[in-house]
């Protein structure tokens, strides 16, 4: 019997949204996400996830330094690692065009897409890690699926990896509205209906944060974003900017912070080189935003900067002139 590809991607795209409705009706979470499906993943391969509930700064620090590694330049490793860069390019791009048909024909149902986008995301990111081979620990998993604002530092591709993977069932992402003219990712962005602000300019901003946090509250969503606005070169924390806050206000939801460790140093800036370096994935417990009021907006985003400069390591912690910045600012 012939199977055409479009009959193919469409078969495993059915089986993958009826494994998760029926997960969700049983009250589990999504397949990737499950602890059978990550024993299969360890066995596989020596990637492994360990998951614990660690909250000291000590205990982070012990676990992330037992996890050493070789830092191996060779050429075969950077082969190797271009090999491993490409076969998720290719099977990024499968997992990409299997959802893009499933999001054409739920058109009409923007919930329904917005939990496909996000069974997409364990799917790809979960695959993705798994090809790479980076060590992980993850830490506080008992605040990895509430209803809340998750907000997480960026200074890796990997981080897009992992919050893919990581974050819970109906959680939308936020990004600028130029991202629609990303190839294939930036339509299945729209099509995942996830949230695009205008950032012309900062009433834009404000206004364009003021209704997607409308949208949040009226379909009961969690909210992924990077505080930063960006990546960082260095691996150091930068400023905050105030796009969570607004967010927090207008939809009181939450804020777990995410605390990412190690993912600089795993792919650097400007390379093709992914390095088996130990990666730490922290949730900090959530900060409740319920007494919060618009005329402290600058003494939040301080604070929770703070929080995240305590918990880095000192590699990825700001220099004192950008923390005297961020603080002037």
């Amino acid at each position: 019997m012939k199977i055409d590809c479009l009959s193919l991607f469409w078969y495993c795209g059915i089986k993958a949204m009826n494994n998760y409705t029926m997960m969700e009706g049983c009250g589990g979470r999504s397949f990737l996400r499950n602890p059978r499906v990550e024993n299969f993943f360890e066995r596989r391969d020596n990637f492994k996830v360990e998951k614990s509930e660690v909250h000291s700064k000590e205990a982070v620090g012990l676990k992330t330094n037992n996890m050493a590694y070789f830092d191996n330049d060779s050429w075969v490793a950077a082969a190797i690692s271009y090999l491993r860069i490409i076969v998720c390019f290719l099977s990024m791009m499968v997992t990409t065009f299997v959802w893009a048909v499933l999001m054409v024909f739920l058109l009409p149902w923007p919930y329904l897409r917005v939990k496909q986008g996000n069974v997409y995301g364990h799917v790809t990111g979960r695959m993705l890690m798994w090809i790479l081979g980076n060590p992980i620990t993850i830490e506080g998993i008992e605040y990895s699926n509430l209803k809340a604002i998750y907000i997480c530092n960026h200074a890796s591709p990997l981080d897009i990896f992992l919050i893919m993977w990581l974050t819970p069932t109906g959680t939308v992402g936020i990004a600028k509205k130029e991202i629609i003219w990303y190839p294939l990712f930036g339509q299945l962005y729209v099509l995942a209906n996830h949230l695009r602000i205008d950032r012309s300019n900062p009433s834009a901003a404000i206004e364009s944060m003021k209704k997607a946090a409308q949208a949040i509250v009226s379909n009961n969503l969690s909210l992924v974003i990077f505080p930063e606005g960006t990546r960082s070169k260095t691996g150091r924390l930068l400023p905050f900017k105030k796009g969570f806050v607004h967010m927090a206000l207008q939809s009181k939801r939450a804020i777990v912070p995410i605390v990412l460790t190690g993912t600089h140093n795993a792919w650097r800036k400007d390379s093709l080189h992914v390095r088996p370096a130990p990666l730490t994935v922290k949730y900090l417990p959530p900060i409740s935003t319920d007494n919060w009021t618009e005329d402290k907006i600058d003494e939040y985003v301080n604070m929770v900067h703070n929080l995240y400069v305590e918990h880095l390591p000192d590699t990825q912690k700001p220099l004192m002139l950008e923390c005297k910045d961020h603080s002037e600012h």
